[in-house]
């Protein structure tokens, strides 16, 4: 099944943060990793603990992807967020959690 991706406004937002290269690298990622079974595990893929954000989250390299996953009527991945992960700090935008 092939799934629709879709991107919030504020996921949106976050990826003009990055560099047109990160940028690339992040969006590649989605489409190859996402577009087919996003509910997965994988080595990259995981479900998280319920928290406000998301379900799912895509690692890429340092880069987190944060996502929701809809089955009806279409098949579509929702981004929720996207972040960069640096030692035990995530920023999303200009949000920075310690983890």
């Amino acid at each position: 099944m092939l799934y629709h991706i879709e991107y919030s406004p504020d996921a949106e937002e976050h990826l003009r943060q990055f560099t047109v290269r990160e940028r690339k690298r992040i969006l590649d990622a989605v489409d190859i990793q996402l577009t087919h079974q996003p509910t997965v595990k994988t080595e990259n893929r995981k479900p998280m603990r319920p928290n406000p954000l998301a379900l799912w989250e895509l690692r890429i390299g340092d880069f987190r992807v944060f996502y929701d996953v809809i089955h009806h009527p279409e098949p579509c991945v929702c981004i929720r967020a996207i972040g960069i992960k640096e030692h035990n700090v995530l920023r999303i935008g200009k949000k920075v959690i310690r983890i």
